[in-house]
C-alpha cells in the first residue's frame, strides 16, 4: 500500500486547509486511515482517524469540533478538513493505513505511512 499526502501549505491563525491522502495499492487489506502530526523533538501524535467501510471517526480533543476527517472509498481517498487552525497546529502532518479494524492512537498500530505534508500556520 503506497500513501501519498498532499494539501499542506502556510495559512495564517483561524484559517483553514484541507489536506489529502490518496491510498494505492493492496488497500483492500487496509481498514482504517489515519492522520498523525509531528513537530521536531517531539513524538508524533495522532491526530484523527476513520474507517474505510463504515466512516466511524475518531478525533484527539485538540482538534475535536475543528477538524474533520473523511473518505472517498471510489477514490481510496482520506481527506482532513481543518478549520479555525492555530499556531499550535503547525506540523508535518502523515497519514497512516492500518490492517486493524481498531482506531488506534498509536503509531505502532499503523502498517503503512504517507511521506509528510508541512502545515504552518501563522500568528
Amino acid at each position: 500500500v503506497q500513501l501519498q499526502a498532499s494539501g499542506g501549505g502556510l495559512v495564517q491563525d483561524g484559517g483553514s486547509l484541507r489536506l489529502s491522502c490518496a491510498a494505492s495499492g493492496r488497500t483492500f487489506s487496509t481498514y482504517v486511515m489515519a492522520w498523525f502530526r509531528q513537530v521536531p523533538g517531539k513524538e508524533r501524535e495522532f491526530v484523527a482517524g476513520i474507517r474505510w467501510n463504515s466512516g466511524s471517526t475518531y478525533y484527539a480533543d485538540s482538534v475535536k469540533g475543528r477538524f474533520t476527517i473523511s473518505r472517498d472509498n471510489a477514490k481510496n481517498t482520506v481527506y482532513l478538513q481543518m478549520n479555525s487552525l492555530k499556531p499550535e497546529d503547525t506540523a508535518v502532518y502523515y497519514c497512516a493505513a492500518s490492517r486493524s479494524m481498531v482506531i488506534g492512537i498509536a503509531t505502532r498500530q499503523y502498517d503503512y505511512w504517507g511521506q509528510g505534508t508541512l502545515v504552518t500556520v501563522s500568528s
